[in-house]
């Protein structure tokens, strides 16, 4: 019998097979030089998000302490920066430095999606932008009405057209306001019901505690009293006020007597308006009021009425600026003297007689 001498039984050995190492190392140094990427965008989102943070928490502290630092303020600056006023500013720069922050976390997630996306595979981000061009405008038509909400509610609280304390009148609800944010504002009428007002159903607001207010009384005497003695009177009473340590910081102009409004059968009705800080005008009325009905009482006369007005419409419209003309420079007068010397003049030398307007 033959018998194969190559091997231990006769059998062929098999054949070595040597490893390609090569292609493994390249998949290897691809994935992690992938993975690198991916974590280098990761930290860089995260670095850049800190600082944009910080730089917003600290520009938001710093005018938060300085609005904090000017609350105590004297009687000539009481008018322009009120405690209020300040609140209002800490409230609209938190809320600002809030949203501010949102929107950078946001755009830093979507930022480093896209990238992390684009680094695993640049083919996969095509198919993508279209999945997130067609959600985005699905979510874009359902959700309108929130984002018509957010937006409006930017404007009211970067514009301070309301601010927390502000009694307001948004022709949806009327009353204080309690709280702002970018999509609903909070207001409680004076029976204690809180209304949520959605920012994209506001359409007109109107302020009644920003700037100044007007208190106007109306204030009746009877048909055979001295009317001028009344006004001169009644004047003076509100110059008292006006003066009075107690009520000056809460006063902005001189009082004005606007003079004889109405005639009625049993009474003459005079006007007197003051201007007052516009979180101050009832209290000022009140105490006008009272000041007034002693004043009529001292001299001997009865008070048929007495009564604050809110002049609306047309009246409103047309009385805004009060019994004082507003300041304009002055009108030239036709014949008056001409000044000494005119633009049209030659000017004279030293030794010659002045040329009169004869003179040619």
């Amino acid at each position: 019998m033959w018998i194969p001498r190559s091997g231990a039984f006769g059998a062929e050995a098999p054949p070595v097979v040597e490893l390609d190492w090569t292609g493994f190392t390249e998949v290897l140094r691809t994935i992690g030089g992938k993975a690198l990427n991916v974590a280098i965008v990761i930290v860089v989102a995260v670095v850049i998000g800190f600082v944009l943070r910080l730089v917003i928490r600290r520009v938001v502290q710093r005018i938060v302490n300085s609005a904090k630092s000017k609350a105590n303020v004297d009687d000539t600056q009481a008018l322009e920066r009120s405690p209020l006023a300040d609140m209002r500013l800490i409230q609209r720069t938190r809320t600002l430095g809030s949203i501010l922050q949102n929107i950078i976390n946001v755009i830093l997630v979507v930022i480093v999606v896209l990238l992390i996306v684009w680094i695993l595979s640049p083919a996969l981000l095509s198919s993508l932008t279209l999945l997130t061009a067609a959600v985005g405008a699905g979510l874009g038509f359902g959700a309108q009405n929130i984002v018509k909400d957010v937006l409006n509610g930017l404007f009211i609280v970067a514009e301070d057209q309301i601010g927390i304390g502000d009694v307001v009148d948004t022709g949806l609800a009327s009353g204080v306001v309690e709280h702002v944010s970018v999509r609903v504002t909070q207001i409680r009428d004076v029976n204690g019901t809180l209304w949520f007002v959605r920012n994209g159903e506001i359409l007109r607001i109107g302020n009644m505690s920003q700037g100044w207010a007007r208190a106007i009384i109306d204030l009746g005497v009877p048909v055979d009293a001295d009317v001028a003695a009344v006004e001169a009177e009644l004047l003076t009473t509100a110059q008292g006020l006006a003066s009075d340590p107690r009520w000056r910081t809460r006063i902005v102009d001189q009082p004005e007597v606007w003079g004889l409004e109405s005639i009625s059968g049993d009474a003459l009705v005079i006007r007197v308006v003051l201007r007052t800080r516009a979180n101050a005008k009832d209290d000022v009325a009140r105490e006008l009021r009272m000041r007034f009905k002693a004043t009529i009482e001292k001299m001997g006369l009865a008070l048929p009425s007495l009564e604050s007005v809110t002049p609306t419409g047309l009246e409103g419209a047309r009385r805004v600026r009060g019994a004082s003309p507003p300041t304009t420079r002055p009108s030239p007068i036709a014949d008056a003297p001409p000044s000494a010397r005119g633009i049209w003049r030659k000017k004279n030398t030293p030794g010659q007689p002045a040329q009169t307007e004869g003179d040619s």
